[in-house]
C-alpha cells in the first residue's frame, strides 16, 4: 500500500515538467517548469483535472488523507520489526563540508489548481533519460512510474492495459541500463518485503513483483528493477550527474486513483529509497521549502540534495532530533507537547512516545495535520473559545468537523499554536496553516482526528512557508520560517 497511499495523498501538488537551467549562486541546478495545464504537460500527460471549487478541493484532500492514514497504520502493523532500527548512515572519513557546493535542485509545486494533495517533481530515468512528473513523498521508500515491460509476469497473470495510449510511460526495452531484480534474490525476498514485494516466483530469472492495494480499491502492480537516474547540477546548463543502479518500480497495472499520475518519488528513509540513494552522493542532506498551498502555479518550490548556502541567510533556524529507522520509512520527531497562546495543553505524554504506542511523523504526502484523539480534542477545545463569535457550519466534509462562517474573521483573533520538541525547539506555523480556507467565506480547523493508539502526522499544509532540512547523518531536522522566494523559478 505504500505506493498508492503516496499517490492518494497528492491532492495538493502541481504537475510540472522541468528542464535544467542553472542560475543560482551555490552551484545548484534549477529547472524551467511548465504548468500541468500547459500543452507540453497535457500531451500524453496526467489525467487528473482541477477541482470544480475550493470546497471540492478540500474534500479531495481529506479523502486522500484518510486513505493515506489507513495505509500508514497498515504498514506499521504489517511488520513486527518496524520499531527497531534497520540501518544507519556511516559518515566514515567523509567531510560533509565537501558537499556544500555540489547540489541538486528538483522543482516542487503546490497543486491547489489541480486538486492534488502533494508536490510533483521532475524525474529523468533510463538511458537515454525519459522524463516524468512524480509525486514527492517522504512517506514512501519506493520510486515507481507507469511502465511498459515485456515479457511481463504481471501481464501474464492479468490483463495489462495500454498505459501509453493516454499518458507518459517508461519504456523499459528502450533503456539498456534497465535491469530487473530476480525474485529469488535476498533483496526481493527480504529487503523489499516491507515495500510489498510478492512471493510469486515461477522461475529463478523471473523479476521481483510488487502489488500495492489501497483502502479505496485502487492498486498498482509491477516489477522492481535497477536503473540509471539523471540529475542536473552545477551552474552550467549541461552539467548532469548519472546515478547508477537506483531501485525503481516498473508499474504495469494502475487502477483507481493512481491511474491519473506518472508515479511517485520515494523520499522515505530506507536503504533503497531514492532520497537515501541520492543523499549518499550529496552530503547526506536533503531539503525542501513549501509555499502556501493556495499559491498560484507560477510559484515554485525546490527539493534539494546537498546543503544549501541560503540556509545561513535564514533567520531563526532551529534544529531538533530526527528519529530514523524506528518506524521506517517515516521521519519521526520527538514532540513533547502543543501550546496555544503560550499555554501548554494537557495531553498525555504517551501520545508523543515513538517507542511506545504513539509518536509523531513529518510527512509531505499528508495534507492536513492528523492528531490522535488524545491530542485532537484538547487542541480543538483550546481554539474553540476564540471562534465562538462565528457561526458553525455543517459542511459536508468527512473528518473535518469544525468549520465556520468566516465573515469578519481575522487571523489576529486566533492565538499562536506551537509544537514543542523535547530538545527545546519550537515550530510555530502561521495561523493560515491550521485555520484553512475551505470555501468562499468558510474556514475550518485544519486538523483531523485518528484513533488512539496511533501516530500523529504533521502534514504539508502545516509545513508551508517553512524551509525544512533533513540531515540523515547528523540525525537532525532543521526548520525556519521562509517565503521560499529564494528558490522561486522564472516561468
Amino acid at each position: 500500500m505504500s505506493l498508492l497511499w503516496f499517490l492518494q495523498s497528492f491532492l495538493l501538488f502541481s504537475s510540472f515538467l522541468a528542464f535544467a537551467t542553472a542560475n543560482t549562486d551555490d552551484d545548484a541546478a534549477q529547472f524551467e517548469l511548465f504548468h500541468r495545464h500547459a500543452p507540453q504537460v497535457y500531451k500524453n500527460g496526467t489525467t487528473l483535472g482541477p477541482p470544480k471549487s475550493q470546497l471540492e478541493r478540500v474534500k479531495q484532500l481529506v479523502h486522500s488523507d484518510n486513505a493515506r492514514q489507513q495505509m500508514i497504520s497498515h504498514r506499521l502493523m504489517k511488520s513486527s520489526s518496524h520499531r527497531r532500527k534497520a540501518f544507519e548512515f556511516q559518515d566514515g572519513n567523509d567531510n560533509n563540508n565537501n558537499y556544500v557546493h555540489q547540489l541538486v535542485d528538483i522543482p516542487m509545486r503546490s497543486a491547489a489548481d489541480t486538486g492534488a494533495g502533494q508536490y510533483f517533481v521532475s524525474f529523468r530515468v533510463g538511458s537515454p533519460p525519459q522524463k516524468f512528473v512524480l509525486i514527492a513523498d517522504t512517506g514512501s521508500d519506493v520510486t515507481w512510474m507507469n511502465c511498459y515491460y515485456r515479457p511481463s509476469p504481471v501481464c501474464h497473470r492479468e490483463n495489462c492495459p495500454n498505459l501509453g495510449a493516454t499518458r507518459r510511460i517508461f519504456h523499459a526495452s528502450r533503456s539498456p541500463t534497465f535491469k530487473t531484480i530476480p525474485c529469488v534474490s535476498d533483496l526481493c525476498k527480504y529487503d523489499l518485503s516491507g515495500s510489498f514485494s510478492l512471493d510469486y516466483c515461477p522461475t529463478a530469472l523471473s523479476p521481483c513483483q510488487f502489488e500495492y492495494s489501497y483502502a479505496d480499491g485502487s492498486r498498482a502492480l509491477g516489477i522492481f528493477a535497477n536503473e540509471t537516474v539523471t540529475v542536473g547540477l552545477g551552474l552550467h546548463k549541461h552539467r548532469k550527474k548519472k546515478l547508477h543502479n537506483v531501485l525503481i518500480g516498473c508499474s504495469q497495472i494502475n487502477e483507481g486513483t493512481v491511474h491519473a499520475f506518472d508515479g511517485v518519488m520515494g523520499l522515505g528513509y530506507s536503504k533503497h529509497s531514492f532520497a537515501v540513494r541520492v543523499a549518499e552522493e550529496f552530503g547526506y542532506v536533503f531539503s525542501y521549502c513549501l509555499v502556501d498551498h493556495l499559491s498560484p502555479s507560477n510559484f515554485a518550490n525546490y527539493l534539494s540534495f546537498g546543503r544549501k548556502s541560503e540556509v545561513s541567510k535564514l533567520h531563526n533556524m532551529q534544529y531538533t532530533k530526527l528519529i530514523l529507522g524506528v518506524i521506517n520509512p517515516f521521519y519521526a520527531v520527538n514532540v513533547a507537547g502543543i501550546s496555544i497562546g503560550g499555554t501548554m495543553l494537557k495531553i498525555p505524554s504517551e501520545v508523543w512516545d515513538i517507542e511506545g504506542r504513539g509518536g509523531v511523523i513529518i510527512d509531505s504526502g499528508t495534507s492536513l495535520t492528523a492528531l490522535t484523539e488524545l491530542a485532537y480534542k484538547p487542541v480543538i477545545a483550546a481554539l474553540d473559545p476564540h471562534l465562538k463569535n462565528f457561526q458553525k457550519l455543517g459542511i459536508d466534509i468527512e473528518e473535518l468537523n469544525y468549520c465556520f462562517n468566516a465573515t469578519g474573521f481575522k487571523e489576529s483573533l486566533v492565538p499562536k499554536l506551537a509544537f514543542h520538541f523535547a530538545d527545546g525547539a519550537q515550530f510555530v506555523p502561521p495561523v493560515k496553516s491550521y485555520i484553512i480556507d475551505a470555501d468562499d467565506g468558510v474556514r475550518c480547523l485544519g486538523f483531523t482526528s485518528i484513533k488512539w493508539p496511533g501516530n500523529s502526522i504533521i502534514g504539508n499544509i502545516m509545513q508551508q512557508n517553512h524551509f525544512w532540512e533533513f540531515d540523515l547523518v547528523g540525525k537532525k531536522l532543521g526548520f525556519a520560517p521562509s517565503s521560499c522566494t529564494m528558490l522561486k523559478s522564472k516561468v
